[in-house]
């Protein structure tokens, strides 16, 4: 992983005294989105007239209770002139704040976390500060949306994550036609009265998911988000209703939805 090549744009007052607990955003952004196509990945593709990772970017800059933004970055893209940019558009209004892209993306999702958590406790940051992992695809995420989270959880030692009940009817295919690439059968209805759908932002303390995440890498589990990790060390996150609209752009269906939906509340 490359040191030197790291773009920190800040303004104000910086991280400040951290005899205090605050609260951080971190950005996973080292996905080449290959799902959705194009030249970029998706994250830094131009959505509704900005990059993708703007409207996420600009959502934690207006929440007053985060002190500061963390991007992890593939090392290859570290130096593209789109991320210094995106610093600077941010740090242009009333709501600047210090905005951090490290050249820590990995392999996988945990662990560009993990290297990029590692990365907040090696600059002082608190251990026992909270953390806020959000999908740089879910540029629907509000201000509103993150404070709620951090209202609903500061208090708390479980930590937890925004997520919506169920609401469509579940199927469970039959595995056999799956494997075989045929087309599926229904097997059996799942309840959903339990059941919820992730989102983000997570929020957890820093250092209790770096090692939550470091030790579900070393196990090779299938962790596929924040909530799953602490759920494998023992916790039990805290459910907080999100919204329809921090959905995941993923497939081309959903990149124009999201752009009916960001081109209308902006019209």
């Amino acid at each position: 992983m490359r040191q030197t090549s790291v773009l920190i744009i800040e303004s104000g007052m910086g991280l400040g005294n951290q005899s205090t607990v605050k609260c951080h955003a971190l950005l996973p952004t080292a996905g080449s989105g290959s799902r959705l196509g194009g030249e970029l990945p998706k994250q830094f593709q131009q959505l509704a007239g900005k990059p993708m990772l703007a409207y996420a970017l600009e959502a934690f800059m207006q929440s007053p209770q985060i002190e500061s933004i963390w991007i992890g970055v593939a090392p290859g893209f570290i130096d593209n002139p789109i991320l210094k940019t995106l610093a600077d558009g941010m740090n242009s209004g009333e709501n600047g704040k210090p905005i951090h892209f490290l050249p820590t993306g990995g392999p996988t999702r945990q662990e560009t976390v993990r290297n990029t958590l590692s990365a907040l406790l090696k600059s002082g940051i608190s251990a026992d500060d909270w953390v806020l992992v959000h999908d740089a695809a879910r540029p629907g995420i509000t201000p509103a949306l993150i404070d709620k989270l951090i209202t609903s959880v500061v208090k708390s030692s479980s930590g937890g994550l925004l997520a919506i009940p169920l609401a469509d009817t579940l199927k469970q295919a039959d595995l056999d036609s799956v494997v075989a690439g045929n087309m599926p059968h229904t097997e059996k209805t799942i309840p959903r009265k339990h059941l919820w759908q992730a989102q983000t932002p997570q929020m957890f303390g820093i250092k209790k998911l770096h090692d939550a995440l470091q030790d579900a890498i070393r196990q090779e589990a299938d962790v596929t988000d924040e909530a799953s990790a602490m759920e494998l060390s023992g916790v039990k996150p805290l459910l907080i209703e999100g919204a329809t609209r921090n959905f995941k752009v993923t497939h081309p269906a959903d990149w124009e939805l999201m752009q009916l939906l960001l081109n209308s509340s902006h019209s």
